[in-house]
């Protein structure tokens, strides 16, 4: 498949000097959740890291599963699972890390814990495809389209919404903020 490769460092660094609407391709950081693939744009990665100590936070919603110190800024830490509606990760013997990759939104930063992660994939803009109707509405919802890979499909990310998890909680709690 000659529209896929990985991207280079080169490419990673000129990325930014592109706008995204004119680009052909589109490079993305790759993730697992429960083995299914995600891909998140890479313009939106500000850090992927193996955090040392998650702080908890009382009273939290149960997507957030804490906190940490990312030199000097507090990161909220998103549970990608229990967003998705997935079981929590068993916690495995003998130190198996937890992942995150760190994104902005707006002046916010939030690190998105995820099973492990991938490659840095270019995709051509053409290979993204719309959601399937079979997609599972919480799924869709956070989804900007489905790119087929050999033998897997990925799931663009689309952080934006999958970050604007506030309403749902509202209507969880009743309506009371």
């Amino acid at each position: 498949m000659s529209d896929l490769t990985t991207a280079s460092q080169g490419q990673l660094a000129t990325l930014g000097n592109r706008g995204i609407a004119a680009q052909e391709e589109q490079v993305f950081v790759t993730v697992y959740v429960e083995k299914q693939l995600f891909g998140i744009p890479v313009e939106r990665v500000q850090d992927i890291l193996i955090p040392e100590k998650i702080a908890r936070i009382p009273l939290a919603p149960p997507e957030v599963a804490g906190s940490i110190n990312l030199r000097g800024r507090i990161v909220t830490v998103i549970d990608v699972r229990t967003r998705l509606g997935l079981r929590k990760k068993p916690t495995a013997k003998g130190g198996k890390s937890i992942m995150c990759v760190t994104v902005e939104q707006g002046s916010e930063l939030y690190s998105l814990m995820v099973d492990s992660v991938g490659n840095v994939l270019n995709l051509a803009i053409k290979l993204i495809e719309p959601n399937p109707s079979t997609l599972d509405p919480r799924w869709r919802g956070i989804s900007a389209g489905v790119v087929r890979l050999e033998g897997e499909l990925l799931i663009v990310l689309d952080v934006d919404s999958f970050l604007n998890f506030g309403d749902q909680m509202m209507a969880a709690a009743g309506g009371r903020a």
